[in-house]
């Protein structure tokens, strides 16, 4: 017998995972303005990374970022300006021997709007026409183990830590001999709610029935708002883990608080160093991701970022000591109308591409 499914939207507002950033954040507002006093700033969190502008709140540029992080630690990336012709692309692609398939991102964005695994050039054609932003694009990692590393370092002291490490489970389906993989979408909540946008980008690839024990990987995009699951991975942090970071941070001039978006190949590598491609570096917005876990209670999830969020204060503190100038209110207010409008922009180009 079937369990009986939920609806859809009971099952997004029971778990807070997915409910809308402004509806998550809103019970920690209060904190917010009590961490502002004490700054006696409400942009305060502004100068936690002034090698980055106003300190990666929103509408950084992700090139301008990468650049600034040792190569070694980057796969093959390329930047472009959006509308660049796909013949000037694809011979980019070849000078680096880069090889599809490729990751295609807009320079600008967040939660994986527009984030892209291309397969070959007619679909990157596609891409670039319909896209309305600069872009890049990053060769595909194909190591099994990704990683969100939320890492702080304080400006006038040796202080460095790690308070959040997330490990990612990508949305994936094992076959059964009998059902298609549309089929075995319906029987798993977190599947069922990307079923609309798979049906968009795959159509009848969704029919296909698949051989008892495969498994097959629905979203090569490690973002929650794209079906992946996060776990907690703070098992993982130890003076050993910090200490590679110390050393990946310690390049990366006016970086003090963050997320680092990675793959790596074993967590033995991990550990060492080696085989670490980071995809991301996101700044003062960075979540600490691991609070998803679904076996997190909301309090916890709660709890754990208030705590982030003072760790932010304390770093932006030390920087503002240190002569680092705030965002003013003003820029701030313009900074925030000019990202939700691209948003909306964003969410309308989506609706009429598919």
């Amino acid at each position: 017998m079937k369990k009986k499914k939920l609806p859809l939207f009971i099952v997004k507002w029971l778990s807070y995972e997915y409910w809308p950033f402004w509806l998550f954040f809103m019970p920690l507002v209060p904190w917010w303005i009590y961490l502002a006093i004490r700054a006696r700033s409400f942009t305060y969190f502004t100068a936690a990374n002034p090698g980055i502008e106003h300190g990666g709140v929103f509408g950084e540029s992700k090139i301008d970022i990468l650049k600034k992080i040792d190569s070694k630690y980057l796969p093959k990336t390329l930047f472009f300006k959006k509308l660049t012709p796909c013949e000037i692309v694809t011979q980019e692609l070849k000078n680096i021997e880069l090889e599809f398939p490729i990751i295609v991102k807009p320079n600008v964005g967040e939660r994986g709007n527009e984030v892209e695994k291309v397969e070959n050039v007619a679909a990157l054609d596609r891409y670039i026409k319909r896209s309305k932003e600069d872009f890049i694009i990053q060769e595909f990692v194909s190591y099994d183990i990704e990683l969100g590393v939320l890492y702080y370092r304080f400006p006038d002291s040796d202080r460095t830590g790690i308070t959040s490490v997330v490990t990612k489970e990508f949305l994936t389906v094992t076959g059964d001999g009998k059902s298609t993989i549309r089929e075995l979408m319906e029987y798993d909540d977190r599947a069922r709610l990307q079923l609309e946008s798979m049906t968009k980008r795959l159509g009848s690839a969704l029919n296909e029935v698949l051989p008892e024990g495969e498994r097959r990987n629905l979203e090569p995009i490690g973002n929650h708002c794209r079906g992946t699951k996060f776990l907690s991975g703070m098992h993982l942090l130890n003076d050993q883990l910090v200490n590679v970071f110390d050393d990946v941070a310690s390049g990366i001039d006016g970086f003090y608080f963050g997320r680092f978006d990675l793959k790596v190949k074993s967590v033995e590598d991990l550990y060492q160093g080696e085989n670490i491609k980071i995809l991301e570096l996101n700044g003062v917005t960075s979540e600490p991701a691991h609070i998803y876990d679904p076996s997190y209670s909301l309090f916890r999830a709660y709890k754990e970022t208030a705590e982030n969020m003072m760790m932010m204060y304390r770093v932006s503190k030390a920087n503002i000591k240190q002569g680092v100038k705030v965002t003013p209110v003003f820029e701030m207010a313009r900074l925030i109308k000019t990202h939700f409008g691209r948003e909306k922009n964003e969410t309308i180009n989506q609706s009429m591409t598919t």
